[in-house]
């Protein structure tokens, strides 16, 4: 069990949400870390609880009851609890994730279509609203890329993909850290793998309709702090960072691969490994929800060194985060939200 409190393993998870009052009763904590507060009255004290309704609490004062999913990613679900705290157990304990129709599997849901709702809502939590932008005192690495399916019988430059921007921090180990490749001509010791000298920070990736220069500048200043050092390849989009307050190092790749992983090798691993997880783990998606998996992707990335703290990180976003509708879901109306907001004229078009 974690200091904190919350469940690391599967046994831990299972003697810590035996039933539906545990569950209420962890997700009340979140919600009000420092005792419950009547939303009318504003009166502070234990509320009651009752075991035929455990997700409802009736303020002691006014008698108003509050439902505990109320405004968070679980509100108005007829899903009982137990059944989301382990939706986000697995989502989040599982490397690779889950596609909804394991999901489903796992959950023992008679629809495929609330596997799918249920996943959605989970990653509409899994956007932190007040994210830091990354950089500063790292360097970091910008870079766009395709993502979509074969397309076949067009001219050359037609295409039904969508663009992703993405920006990863550039880090160093600390000197002397164990295992550590710094001043090794090889990158293994005694027959195991050691450390980079470098190695990838946060992330942020974005589906932006083009790369133009105000999409790319947009992306770069609402997601880096001003005065990093940023590292792009010879694009004429990224050619205003410098008036922007940016330390830019351009480079032109002009296909040049070694130059490539000199320059900008943490950024295109992410790239690589993004589609392969999609192509993986979901068997390709829809570009009407790709920002949702880039959410996830992020997620999971910005985590990795943290694996432990996945599903309370999860769960305590989803108690602060308005879910999307079936309905908006499927109309496309819904936008996901992404690192940082799209310029309203953007439109990502449809396969």
């Amino acid at each position: 069990m974690d200091p904190r409190g919350f469940p690391t393993t599967l046994p831990e998870f299972q003697k810590v949400f035996p039933d539906e009052r545990a569950c209420g009763a962890y997700l009340e904590a979140l919600r009000w870390p420092g005792g419950f507060a009547c939303p009318r009255c504003g009166t502070f004290g234990e509320p009651y609880h009752f075991d035929a309704r455990p997700g409802v609490l009736r303020c002691p004062s006014c008698r108003t009851d509050t439902s505990l999913t109320a405004h968070t990613v679980m509100h108005k679900s007829h899903t009982p609890l137990s059944t989301w705290f382990w939706g986000a157990y697995l989502i989040t304990t599982q490397t690779p994730g889950m596609s909804a129709l394991q999901f489903q599997r796992q959950l023992g849901l008679s629809r495929h279509e609330t596997a799918f709702q249920l996943l959605h809502k989970l990653r509409a939590g899994m956007v932190r609203p007040e994210r830091d932008p990354v950089g500063g005192e790292h360097a970091v690495e910008i870079d766009e890329t395709l993502v979509g399916g074969r397309t076949r019988g067009e001219g050359r430059g037609v295409h039904h993909k969508v663009y992703v921007i993405s920006v990863v921090e550039r880090r160093h180990r600390k000197d002397g850290e164990d295992r550590s490749a710094e001043g090794q001509r090889n990158d293994h010791s005694d027959g195991r793998p050691l450390k980079r000298e470098v190695y990838a920070g946060r992330l942020r990736l974005q589906v932006v309709a083009d790369r133009k220069a105000a999409t790319c500048k947009r992306f770069v200043t609402e997601n880096v702090v001003v005065g990093s050092t940023v590292r792009t390849d010879g694009w004429q989009g990224y050619d205003g960072l410098t008036a922007a307050g940016y330390v830019h190092q351009a480079i032109p790749m002009n296909a040049d691969h070694e130059l490539e992983d000199a320059h900008l090798p943490l950024v295109h691993v992410v790239f690589s490994n993004f589609k392969t997880w999609l192509l993986g783990t979901h068997h390709g998606v829809s570009q009407q929800h790709l920002q949702a998996y880039c959410n996830e992707y992020t997620f999971r990335f910005n985590r990795r060194f943290y694996p432990a703290t996945t599903f309370n990180s999860l769960l305590g976003l989803a108690a602060k985060t308005v879910p999307p509708t079936y309905e908006a879901l499927y109309s496309g109306e819904w936008k996901h939200p992404g690192p940082a907001p799209l310029p309203p004229q953007i439109e990502i078009p449809f396969e």
